[in-house]
């Protein structure tokens, strides 16, 4: 097993003994508004006939969501513990959930419509990764990730410090992409950009009354050239 799956799976146990949700900061009200924003993104364009996997599911936080959309949805993960946690919040009917690795799934070439996931590349090999997800979809098919942007300094200092990367419940592998990279990545592999931007200055920190505040002057500085490069995340949409 590749050394980062084996990372990942041990991950996954810290993750479901720990409380993923607190971990990965989308339990505070700022987070939930981020988490929601993330789901908008994400399954804006699913159709209720498409066949969508969800790469990543993690404690099917976002499945839950993406399972409105009344597409079939596979979702996978490679941890056996954060799969369980996942069945139990999840009971659509239009969902399964698998483990699988992510650079050697067990799905056909050209299956899947959309290949989606929140915060789960930025785990993995990313050119294995993006190699399996042209394989496994459809022409035409549709891949959207949000991932951490490298340019943000908090989000590099994370990444790239052991200590605080341990300290804040980071897995040792997991990095973040600057966006440019990305392209040239996802173009090397034969996707068709869609669009790759930064956005996101809502920190889950932000205390309740000045998430209004916060927000409004985060979409603003989204718009503003060079300054929206800082911001804390990545969205990622690709076709085959």
């Amino acid at each position: 097993m590749d050394y980062r799956i084996e990372h990942e799976v041990e991950h996954g146990k810290f993750l479901a003994e720990n409380g993923a949700g607190e971990i990965w900061n989308w339990e505070s009200p700022a987070g939930k508004i981020r988490w929601a924003r993330r789901v908008k993104m994400l399954t804006d364009f699913i159709q209720p006939n498409n066949f969508v996997l969800e790469l990543g599911c993690g404690t099917g936080y976002f499945t839950r969501e993406i399972a409105k959309t009344k597409a079939k949805i596979v979702a996978i993960d490679i941890s056996p513990e954060l799969l369980t946690i996942a069945k139990d919040n999840v009971t659509g009917t239009n969902v399964s959930f698998f483990i699988e690795n992510a650079y050697n799934t067990t799905f056909e070439d050209n299956q899947f419509d959309c290949v989606i996931g929140s915060s789960v590349l930025h785990h993995l090999d990313i050119k294995k990764a993006l190699s399996e997800m042209y394989r496994i979809l459809k022409k035409d098919g549709i891949i959207a990730f949000t991932e951490p942007n490298m340019m943000n300094p908090q989000i590099a200092l994370q990444k790239n410090i052991p200590y605080i990367k341990r300290k804040l419940g980071d897995s040792p592998d997991e990095t973040a992409f600057f966006r440019w990279k990305l392209y040239k990545l996802l173009k090397k592999q034969g996707f068709k950009i869609m669009e790759i931007k930064p956005f996101d200055f809502l920190h889950p920190a932000v205390p309740p009354k000045l998430i209004k505040t916060v927000s409004s002057i985060g979409h603003f500085c989204e718009k503003i050239p060079v300054f929206k490069e800082i911001a804390g995340s990545i969205f990622i949409k690709a076709y085959k």
